[in-house]
């Protein structure tokens, strides 16, 4: 179609009624030229102030790269596609309406951290972060922090009164700043949370506020789009009194939405540590052969080439290099030959052995010789009764036990490809929060349920003698009833698996903790792999290494580009020329 004709039909469209869902034309409700509202992720197209469906779909594919655009209240979805059927696509999720004088308010309020508008040139940056972390195209933090004044785009942020992290936001398009909405509407967009908030309720409550904002302007109704699967966010919009309406919407074939369009394929089955990569790889045009989803076995294949992968352990990594790394004395005593820091280590042979390596050192760590996910590991192991409970606990997961030294510190994981620093992140063993009202058993289960949907059911906090110990020592028990706002650490360990969060630090690293990682994937001749640092300061240089992991998990570091490096590794041809 000539771009002139698009332009000339765009001056002539004019804005249909949304009254009931009504979406039948009334002349005097014209517009000069259709409504489209840039969030900086991408445009939002109001299909309703669109006359023409062909104006509407070349608009749509001028979607400018790098954005994801929304084509939204199309009345006649099929007619616009028609128009462009390989360019577009039916977005399969549902629209939900909050009529805004039917809203109830809640006299509960947040815990633990408050919801308030944007205010700093910081909250435009952490809100570019955890989009990224949450896997969403983010808008920039110029774009973000341009519009913080804008009467069409609102966006708040909930707030940690612990530490002042951001852990949730969303942002508001008012409809009749953006366009003289008629209808007198709002929408809310990009709801994201923290997938380590210690909180429950961050969604609900960035919710309300969006509903309390609009109301209070006098707004009619607040819209919102769900992904059609997304079944616990689809449940929190029906407490809140969301109900569907028949409103659809459209959007490009780019490859951020090709999951939507393309259907389920077999790597769909993979868990996040294989699908990060496989991902990235599609991307750039390699192609996958899912070998085992259940186990994260897959193939990327290009040209000739092909190589089999478990998650992030490939077919580049040897034997030797692996098994160097799956026997923890082993991988002890290379880093010790080769210069670096670490703890004093003994293998467990007798218990009065291993008493007197307690009484020497006062405090230990136990674990099992080979293993993994955090499973066997006790840590800061102080008397004799606890020492014996814990070493029988490395033995149900290997023969082999491990006594080290007990170094206080930060748990700091460094991942290390093709001999270079990807990415670094703290790890921090999983506490929860009291709430005054509830028991630590259901505080760990609650929270348990929070981090297994955010991470694809890979972490969860183990109800085990190991977190039974944990909160005796603190000088409760499971039963106990936590004081609201008190903050209780109930594993020693940071594992992901085992319920620990992960926080980036790869801008803070030191030049000494970096070295020191290449050094020692150097010296265990690896190529890919995840060590464990203990350190007072990621920015110091006082360190141990404690293990090394031969298939670190790769989409536990994003924003870094962990799987972007990890493809260039197996297919350099593919690689970003800079």
């Amino acid at each position: 179609m000539n771009r002139d004709r698009v332009h000339q039909r765009l001056e002539r469209s004019r804005a249909p009624s949304l009254k009931n869902w009504d979406r039948r034309p009334r002349a005097d409700q014209a517009l000069e030229r259709p409504a489209v509202v840039d969030c900086g992720w991408g445009r939002l197209l109001f299909g309703q102030t669109f006359a023409d469906p062909e104006a509407l779909a070349e608009t749509l594919r001028e979607e400018r790269p790098g954005t994801r655009d929304v084509a939204l209240y199309l009345s006649d979805p099929h007619v616009v596609l028609s128009y462009a059927p390989q360019d577009l696509f039916l977005d399969p999720s549902h629209t939900f309406r909050l009529w805004l004088e039917r809203y109830q308010c809640s006299p509960r309020r947040p815990k633990g951290f408050h919801v308030r508008l944007l205010n700093s040139r910081q909250d435009a940056e952490a809100i570019h972060r955890l989009y990224t972390a949450r896997r969403m195209v983010p808008p920039t933090p110029d774009f973000v922090w341009g519009h913080r004044t804008s009467k069409v785009l609102s966006y708040w942020v909930a707030e940690d009164e612990q530490d002042g992290m951001i852990v949730g936001a969303v942002t508001g398009v008012d409809h009749v700043a953006a366009f003289d909405d008629p209808e007198n509407g709002a929408s809310l967009w990009a709801l994201a949370v923290d997938a380590q908030a210690p909180y429950p309720g961050i969604g609900d409550a960035l919710v309300r506020q969006v509903i309390e904002y609009y109301q209070a302007r006098g707004r009619g109704f607040l819209d919102l789009s769900v992904i059609h699967d997304n079944t616990r966010a689809i449940r929190l919009y029906r407490k809140l009194g969301f109900e569907r309406i028949p409103a659809f919407a459209l959007k490009n074939k780019n490859a951020y939405n090709e999951p939507l369009f393309i259907g389920r394929q077999p790597e769909a089955r993979l868990n996040p540590y294989a699908t990060i990569i496989v991902n990235e790889a599609r991307r750039r045009g390699i192609g996958i052969e899912v070998l085992d989803a259940e186990a994260g076995y897959f193939a990327l294949v290009l040209g000739g080439r092909r190589i089999v992968c478990r998650e992030s352990l490939s077919e580049l990594t040897s034997a030797v290099a692996m098994s160097r790394c799956d026997d923890k004395s082993v991988t002890h005593r290379l880093l010790r030959r080769a210069g670096l820091r670490v703890p004093e280590q003994t293998r467990f042979e007798a218990l009065d052995q291993a008493e007197a390596f307690l009484s020497r050192l006062g405090r230990l760590v136990v674990k099992p010789a080979r293993g993994e996910q955090g499973v066997g590991i006790s840590v800061d192991v102080r008397d004799p009764e606890i020492l014996e409970r814990a070493i029988a606990a490395a033995r149900r997961v290997c023969e082999q036990v491990i006594l080290e030294e007990y170094v206080a510190g930060d748990d700091l994981r460094i991942v290390v490809i093709d001999c270079k620093v990807v990415a670094a992140a703290i790890r921090r063993p999983a506490h929860v929060t009291g709430t005054g009202q509830h028991r630590i058993r259901d505080l760990i289960q609650a929270q348990s349920r929070r981090r297994r949907a955010a991470t694809g059911g890979e972490s969860a906090i183990p109800m085990d003698d190991e977190t039974r110990r944990c909160v005796q020592e603190a000088g409760y028990d499971l039963e106990t009833t936590l004081p609201e706002g008190v903050s209780l650490q109930v594993r020693k360990t940071a594992n992901l698996h085992t319920g620990g969060t992960i926080h980036d630090v790869t801008a803070e690293l030191s030049p000494v903790l970096a070295e020191a990682a290449v050094a020692a994937a150097r010296a265990l001749a690896i190529p890919v792999t995840g060590l464990d640092f203990l350190v007072p300061s990621v920015s110091g240089t006082d360190y141990v290494i404690i293990e090394a992991n031969e298939r670190p998990g790769l989409a536990n570091h994003e924003p870094q580009p962990t799987a972007e490096r990890f493809v260039d590794l197996l297919f350099p041809q593919t690689a970003a020329r800079e």
